[in-house]
């Protein structure tokens, strides 16, 4: 699975620190951080050196592992997600997941990219995640694994995509980056017990875009 030794537990445990400086309060959330290799999920050893600076990078396919700030900011907004059904759409690296999955959630990831996809799945399955992973289009979600305690989009989403609002259950909610262009929203929506919405905002963030359909 790959070297996972002193210094990085201990480069860990610095990043657990400054994200905890940037506002990070959640213990779950940082627990998580702290013991998840985040270098193992990086391939470009050009990036190693700096897998656990505060900073995005390049994984292929067009795609990012998002810095670890972005990662613990949603995961923070997600809330207490043990035992929760929890539908991931950008499985990108499988980082996110990775986390999520420490955090004791029940996860279903959906990447559209299919090389990254392939590669990723063998990944979390080498690691030992219990994540369920699919090929396919995140716009769609997972209706025949629905309803969902939570969906997270880890890309910018041009508009709110219905179908993943309808597989939340009551009560649930979804943590979504809002927003065309470089910079998003970002933006809670609660599934309220009446079937009504309502939604929050909790500032802005760079994510790679949405992608619509699937990949060949």
């Amino acid at each position: 699975m790959g070297e996972d030794g002193y210094r990085h537990q201990g480069m860990r445990k610095q990043l657990v620190a400054e994200l905890e400086r940037k506002g990070i309060r959640d213990p779950k959330v940082l627990e998580a951080i702290g013991k998840v290799p985040r270098h193992l999920f990086i391939d470009d050893s050009a990036f190693l050196q700096m897998a656990y600076a505060d900073v995005a990078f390049p994984i292929g396919n067009g795609q990012t592992i998002s810095q670890p700030y972005t990662v613990a900011f949603q995961s923070q907004l997600l809330g207490a997600v043990q035992g929760r059904k929890v539908l991931e759409i950008g499985t990108g690296s499988g980082y996110q997941t990775a986390v999520l999955n420490h955090m004791g959630a029940r996860v279903f990831t959906i990447e559209r990219q299919r090389p990254l996809y392939l590669r990723t799945k063998e990944r979390l399955s080498r690691m030992g995640s219990k994540a369920k992973t699919y090929y396919g289009d995140g716009y769609l979600g997972l209706p025949k694994e629905g309803p969902f305690d939570r969906v997270l989009v880890t890309c910018g989403a041009p508009y709110v995509p219905q179908a993943l609002l309808d597989q939340l259950k009551p009560d649930g909610y979804a943590v979504i980056p809002l927003g065309e262009g470089g910079e998003q929203t970002m933006t809670v929506i609660r599934r309220e017990a009446d079937g009504n919405f309502t939604r929050s905002t909790h500032g802005d963030f760079r994510f790679v875009p949405m992608l619509e359909q699937r990949a060949g």
